[in-house]
């Protein structure tokens, strides 16, 4: 051929579609197409295709398999007759697989041949009447493949849309699964006459919405042909299974012919570890005594599909009652959730973004939204009760149950993400649910959907689109009608009724319905912009809300937050727009009451929310100079420790935000928190103590004669601190040059005195209790000392416990120069020369068995208490602390008021086993965070896990545990402290 002409020929082709001029110009060539290869109409049908490349090598194949008169009959029909062309070209571009069944069955081509109106919708007794010749299961499949055949054609064709292609799939597989009974039973004639044998059809089969490939997913009930014994019961159940068996391998089993699909009936009670066939009242017994949430979504779509019919029938109405009762459990709402978060979290990263269908923004994001819904509502309203997406979606919209133009946007994406994953899976008849990445694979799948611009990017772009309405939708669809029942509705719009509100409301957990309904009334009823921007917002919140412990306090919260602060113009503006406040501030509400009721005190605490940079501590010296500040602008006492409190206020909030919403989670949460607390905690003290030398010295009319500083001990000294701790203190004074020791511990005494009356003013706030029960002689003991009478004190009378306080020391407030000194006055105190004498071990054992003995509270479980239980803080603490007494002075590294440092100096030094210290460590900040948990969620300090519902389930959040969850928590706890009782026993007690 001349080469221009030869161009002209290879460009005619690539403007038709096709990418390898070459190859597509050699099989035109092929002899038995010389009557057709210069038709212009084939030209034309093969650009029409998915693939034209693989729609003409297809087409050759199936040529060259005919024999030469079959041939000269299909040719003249392809040419003449415009269906037949469409259809097969059709096919052949889409599906390589159904390419390679008309190389090995050329005869089938004439099942695409027709196309009358009875051909368009064929049921499943069409699809018997063909399969039903089936002799063998090699012949079935192959018949299988003939009805394939018409199936994809209607579909590439556009003469039948998703919902009729996913029915005509399910309904061949009815009858595939019949015939297939049908072989097993004339196989083994006994066993099918020792029992009656019902298949269930279950997910996309049992719901008439079948794909391509798929597993086909059954459930078996059987009883024995004849009423008896249960010897014949037995015997009847092993021939059921024996059948059952039979049929499951006819079509799964892979031969030249390939497979049909999978059968699966891992969704039969119990999975794969109960037994393959049940008797109904087996079936009966186990979802009224035993069956999960996920076991009642799953039966939504059940139907009977083959067998026994009246069997069949009798099992859905035994097991139907069940499935709209499911709503009525506890965490019924939260198991569904958990197991579609369950399902997104078990996906590969690499494979997240092209998951087409449990990805986020994927096909299960709309079936879960719609089966929750079902769920909740089809109790009361029958219309709901279809196993059928999209025929419940759109029975969910005509109910009101869900907006019509959400419901009419999520129609759209699920059956766009749907038709993408049938022509997927359709190219090779592969089960997978995973958008290629290959760009010829792109370019097909694109084509297949009518992009024909630039296949590959319009495809994406689209894809992306549906994905991203599909997370919306799925996001607001549960909870946006909540707020059509409460507020004005367009003329015309069907609303959700009072009851049906409450029943979701119920249904999503909140304890009290009624009360939820009055807040959504308060908050988005009327027309002005406030309501307009909450009936934005409170869609997303109630979710978030919802995915809570305690719903009822979140949204109870949100009014109230949003009562103070909705006239001023930044608070919604902020909600709305800064993404991260929204879900921060519906996580800190419904997480417990400690943030909550701070921040009802300064409901511009908001504002910190807006991202993780506002909710970082601020640090130590910025704080000590806002609370400095305040008190020195101050007119009274009063009012400036008024100002240290407000500081006080926000900076808890900001530390037990933070705590909630995760922003410590990078580094060790403990420890962080531990030191914001403190720091928190010691410039409180600051400004208190600076109001209160300005208090003593207006009244005196002179200046303080003593210096004075405060020392932390405890958890206070060693940067651990709670939200419930006290703050345990020592205070001590040295009087200026000239001036009587007398009149300065007067003076000094006066500023401690007025400092604690300040510090116990009445206030809603968390209190801060300074406790200085830890100084020599202890109550019985002067309040404040000079360092001189504290040096004289240690010298000559102080005892191991008090030396053993000593090691957690360390200056808070007040005069630096003079805490400096006093650090070096007891450093030989608490890392003595030489360690510890026998006698000294002993006496501290002694102190540590009393104090288990004596001051677990009456009735306390030693086993749970966080503090004083076994393995719990003060362990841990004790048995660290011993060690630094004995080998301080030695090893610089335990020279430190922090406990978890000094474990690891410990470790490091080798002084405990690397295993022990990871024990012990572990331990501590697991009864640190239980401490810490308490507190937020009760609102209150508490060494021990609440005995609330609820309450346990917050602390449960908070620690990491899903719904449900909470006894495996408190065994976590209990094991986690019973291994490090056990290193207690030996390194502490010598055990």
């Amino acid at each position: 051929m001349p080469e221009g002409r030869r161009d002209s020929r290879f460009g005619r082709l690539l403007r038709h579609g096709f990418t390898d001029a070459a190859t597509a110009e050699r099989l035109l060539n092929t002899p038995e197409l010389t009557s057709v290869r210069s038709d212009s109409v084939l030209l034309d049908a093969l650009g029409a295709t998915a693939d034209p490349d693989e729609a003409l090598l297809g087409l050759v194949r199936l040529v060259e398999a005919l024999d030469p008169g079959e041939r000269r009959t299909f040719l003249d029909t392809l040419t003449s007759a415009k269906p037949l062309r469409d259809r097969l070209l059709g096919v052949l571009g889409a599906s390589a697989a159904l390419a390679d069944h008309l190389a090995r069955h050329p005869r089938d081509w004439h099942a695409l041949v027709t196309y009358e109106s009875a051909d368009l919708h064929p049921g499943v007794e069409d699809f018997e009447r063909v399969l039903g010749d089936a002799a063998d299961p090699d012949a079935l499949r192959a018949a299988y493949r003939r009805c394939m055949l018409g199936i994809a054609a209607r579909d590439v064709c556009g003469t039948s849309d998703l919902v009729w292609t996913a029915a005509e799939l399910a309904d061949l597989a009815t009858a595939t699964l019949r015939t297939a009974l049908a072989i097993a039973a004339s196989e083994t004639p006994h066993d099918a006459a020792a029992c009656r044998l019902a298949v269930i059809g279950m997910g996309k089969c049992g719901g008439h919405e079948l794909n391509y490939i798929s597993d086909v997913d059954v459930i078996f009930v059987a009883e024995p042909a004849e009423p008896g014994s249960d010897v014949a019961e037995n015997a009847a159940l092993q021939a059921a299974a024996r059948l059952a068996s039979r049929m499951m391998r006819i079509c799964s089993d892979t031969t030249a012919e390939g497979s049909i699909w999978q059968v699966d009936a891992n969704l039969r009670p119990e999975g794969k570890n109960g037994p393959l066939v049940r008797t109904l009242s087996s079936h009966i017994a186990y979802y009224r005594r035993w069956a999960k949430t996920w076991e009642f979504q799953a039966l939504l779509k059940a139907r009977p599909v083959a067998g026994d019919r009246a069997l069949g029938k009798e099992y859905m109405e035994a097991l139907a009652p069940m499935v709209w009762q499911a709503a009525e459990r506890e965490h019924f709402v939260q198991d569904v959730q958990q197991m579609r978060r369950r399902v997104v979290d078990n996906i590969p990263a690499a494979r997240v973004e092209r998951e087409l269908k449990l990805g986020p923004g994927g096909l299960r994001d709309v079936e879960f939204a719609v089966q929750l819904l079902q769920l909740v509502h089809g109790r009361t309203d029958t219309s709901l009760r279809s196993g059928t997406t999209l025929t419940a979606l759109g029975r969910l919209a005509e109910g009101g149950y869900v907006g019509r133009a959400d419901a009419a946007s999520l129609d759209a994406a699920y059956r766009f993400l749907r038709s993408m994953e049938h022509h997927i899976q359709l190219h090779k008849l592969r089960r997978t649910h995973l958008v290629p990445d290959d760009p010829a694979d792109l370019r097909r799948l694109g084509r297949s959907l009518g992009f024909r611009g630039d296949p590959v990017t319009e495809l994406r772009r689209e894809w992306r689109r549906h994905a991203v309405e599909v997370r919306r939708l799925h996001e607001k669809l549960f909870y946006r009608p909540l707020l059509d029942a409460v507020a004005q509705l367009a003329p015309g719009e069907a609303g959700l009724s009072a009851a049906a509100a409450k029943q979701r409301l119920e249904a999503l957990g909140y304890a009290d319905p009624a009360a939820a309904l009055r807040h959504l009334e308060a908050l988005a009823s009327g027309v002005s912009r406030k309501a307009a921007i909450q009936r934005t917002l409170l869609p997303v919140l109630l979710g978030w809300f919802a995915d809570s412990a305690d719903p009822d306090a979140g949204l109870l919260g949100f009014r109230r937050v949003s009562d103070a602060l909705g006239r001023t113009p930044w608070y919604l503006r902020l909600l709305r727009d800064e993404g991260a406040a929204a879900e921060n501030l519906a996580r800190v509400l419904s997480s417990g009451r400690l943030a909550p009721d701070l921040l009802m005190r300064a409901p511009e605490a908001v504002a910190l929310l807006a991202d993780d940079e506002g909710l970082r501590p601020r640090g130590r010296t910025a704080l000590d100079q806002e609370v400095l500040a305040a008190v020195h602008r101050a007119v009274t006492p009063e009012q400036a420790v008024a100002a240290v409190r407000g500081v006080r206020r926000r900076e808890l909030f900001r530390a037990a935000a933070a705590d909630l919403i995760g922003v410590h989670r990078d580094h060790t949460d403990a420890d962080a928190i531990g030191s914001a607390l403190t720091d928190i905690n010691a410039a409180a003290i600051t400004g208190a103590l600076q109001a209160a030398v300005n208090a003593v010295e207006a009244a005196s009319g002179e200046p303080l004669p003593t210096r004075i500083a405060v020392i932390g001990m405890g958890r206070f000294g060693g940067h651990e601190l709670g939200y419930g701790s006290d703050a345990d203190v020592l205070f001590v004074h040295d009087p200026y040059a000239g001036v009587a020791e007398e009149k300065a511990s007067r003076a000094a005494l006066k500023v401690v005195n007025e400092l604690r009356r300040l510090l116990q003013i009445p206030t809603a706030d968390p209190p801060l209790l300074v406790d200085a029960d830890l100084r020599p002689e202890g109550k019985s003991g002067p309040l404040v000392r000079t360092l001189a009478s504290y040096e004289a004190y240690y010298r000559r009378w102080s005892l191991i416990w008090e030396r053993h306080a000593l090691l957690r020391a360390e200056p808070v407030a007040g005069d630096e120069e003079l805490a400096a000194r006093f650090l070096r006055l007891i450093q030989p105190l608490r890392y003595p020369h030489g360690g510890l004498t026998e006698e000294e071990v002993r006496d501290i054992r002694r102190l540590k068995a009393r104090m288990e003995a004596e001051r677990l509270p009456r009735g306390a479980d030693p086993t749970t208490h966080a503090k004083l239980g076994r393995g719990g803080l003060s362990d841990v603490e004790w048995t660290v602390q011993l060690l630094q007494l004995q080998h301080a002075d030695r090893e610089p590294g335990l020279r430190t008021t922090r406990t978890r440092a000094a474990l690891a100096a410990a470790r490091a030094a080798g002084l405990l086993e690397a295993e022990d210290a990871e024990v012990l460590d572990v331990a501590w900040v697991l009864a640190t965070r239980v401490r810490n948990a308490v507190m937020l969620v009760r609102g209150r300090p508490g060494d021990t896990f609440p005995s609330d519902g609820r309450e346990l389930a917050a602390v449960g959040r908070y620690l990491g545990y899903e719904p449900g969850h909470v006894g495996e928590m408190v065994d976590d706890y209990r094991r986690v402290t019973r291994r490090a009782r056990s290193v207690v026993d030996t390194r502490f007690y010598g055990a």
